[in-house]
């Protein structure tokens, strides 16, 4: 198992950090203000290095999200560090108190992006119905609420009862990757239980390939009949929604005897240039019920 070394890891890294002191607040100025007017870069490691600790005590707020600690700590040192490139000490509040908001961000930019591969979170509304819904719910349930109705999520939360049905659900089911072990080990995997019951690659190319082959010879059969029988068969044949005899025989001037006449004579035609080409024989007896 690797917890113990991820465990390790994390021992290791908040003994290093502990090495570094906190700011007082006159030297936390002194040194906000160097890098702000001259861009001095060791102040800014100092002011980095020294509010390090507060990154991992902010982590931990977040570990119910089942994302790795470390992970969270590594974004959240991004965004201290960017809200020490914002800082203006000259307001008259710690860096810690400014930072705290950025360092948030980037943990929850993280784990949202991380929960799913569908997007969730994508408004603010969204955003804090997501990291609210749970501890809501925990508060609701202390106060002797069972299973709690969305409803009174939604009102606590001000948004719609449908949201939080939406959010519910999507944290309550995370992805699972189809390499996943079934049996925990390895030996049955998510993917095999899935069976693709549509026709396999080659098959779909066979067909494609048999589709345009009956396209290319119907068209040099069709090239064979007159200009009367091609039009019988692209209009009784080779159509949803076939023309009666009677339509035919008016197009032309002639009977609807004579139509079916010259339909059949088509017929032939066609089965003698496409032997393999069974379906004519039922298109005509077919055809021929048609008035």
């Amino acid at each position: 198992m690797n917890l113990p070394a991820v465990t390790d890891t994390l021992d290791l890294y908040m003994a290093e950090i502990q090495k570094f002191q906190i700011l007082e607040p006159e030297e936390e100025f002194k040194l906000a203000v160097r890098f702000r007017k001259y861009g001095d870069m060791e102040a800014a490691e100092q002011l980095v290095t020294s509010n390090l600790r507060f990154v991992v005590k902010i982590a931990h707020e977040y570990k119910n999200y089942r994302v790795r600690l470390l992970d969270l700590v590594q974004e959240g040192n991004i965004g201290l560090m960017h809200a020490v490139k914002k800082f203006d000490p000259y307001k008259g509040y710690r860096l810690i108190s400014y930072a705290v908001w950025w360092i948030r961000a980037y943990m929850q930019n993280y784990i949202i992006r991380n929960w799913s591969l569908v997007k969730i979170g994508t408004t603010q509304a969204q955003r804090k119905l997501f990291f609210k819904l749970n501890q809501v719910k925990r508060n609701l349930e202390r106060l002797s609420v069972e299973n709690p109705e969305f409803r009174e999520a939604a009102e606590l939360l001000n948004v719609k009862e449908s949201e939080v049905a939406e959010m519910d659900l999507r944290l309550s089911n995370r992805d699972v990757s189809l390499d996943a072990s079934l049996d925990g080990e390895g030996e049955s995997l998510f993917v095999d239980q899935l069976v693709d019951k549509g026709s396999s690659q080659e098959e779909l190319l066979i067909k494609k390939e048999q589709r345009a082959l009956v396209k290319k010879n119907i068209a040099g059969a069709l090239a064979k009949l007159n200009e009367r029988e091609s039009y019988i068969i692209r209009n009784r044949i080779m159509v949803d929604e076939p023309k009666t005899l009677q339509e035919i025989g008016d197009t032309f001037n002639i009977t609807r005897e004579r139509a079916r006449q010259i339909e059949k004579e088509a017929l032939k035609k066609m089965r003698l240039a496409l032997p393999y080409f069974g379906d004519l024989d039922s298109a005509e007896s077919g055809s021929g019920q048609s008035a």
